[in-house]
């Protein structure tokens, strides 16, 4: 299960959404979606959990490209919207990974199996399962851009260091912990 939320600041502290990833099939779609909640096209922040495994942070200031933190990269890498942040941060491309358009990006994990088993009976792209097996795994532990936080209040090391309620602490830290309470 996946808790994701938009934190939006404006010039009186910060505006929570409760950020709905049914129709979020891509970091594409994430940044939109980001870029939507902006005021007055100001710094916005999307934060996604699942279930305490792992955590991501995507930052999107206006029309820059959006900086992007993940926790475990590893434990990231195995859930559909975790994949698609590191697989961003790793460089691949989405359209070397068919697999992941196969799978039903709706935060269940729903039809997984089901994917993965009718992606393995294609024999006639050997090309793409030989790309896959060469790729190199995601790292254990945190991958990106841990600075992304720093000018908000939240340093590389605390980021690093966040153990427990992730999203809890940082909106905590940045001041908003009663808006994004709200939308929990």
């Amino acid at each position: 299960m996946y808790f994701a939320a938009l934190l939006a600041r404006t010039e009186d502290g910060w505006e929570a959404s409760d950020m709905e990833l049914d129709d979020v099939e891509s970091l594409t779609d994430l940044t939109d979606l980001a870029r939507a909640a902006a005021v007055d096209e100001d710094t916005v922040v999307a934060f996604i959990e699942q279930e305490g495994v792992w955590f991501g942070v995507v930052r999107v200031d206006g029309e820059d490209d959006p900086r992007i933190f993940v926790s475990n990269a590893a434990s990231a890498a195995r859930s559909s919207y975790g994949s698609m942040l590191t697989d961003e941060l790793l460089g691949r491309d989405e359209d070397d990974d068919n697999e992941l358009d196969e799978l039903d990006l709706d935060g269940t994990e729903d039809g997984e199996e089901e994917a993965v088993a009718a992606y393995e009976e294609e024999d006639d792209d050997a090309d793409d399962s030989e790309a896959r097996a060469g790729a190199d795994p995601a790292p254990i532990g945190p991958l990106g851009d841990g600075d992304l936080l720093a000018d908000l209040g939240v340093s590389r090391k605390q980021l690093l260091v966040i153990d427990g309620d992730a999203l809890g602490e940082l909106a905590e830290t940045l001041g908003a912990t009663d808006v994004l309470e709200a939308v929990r």
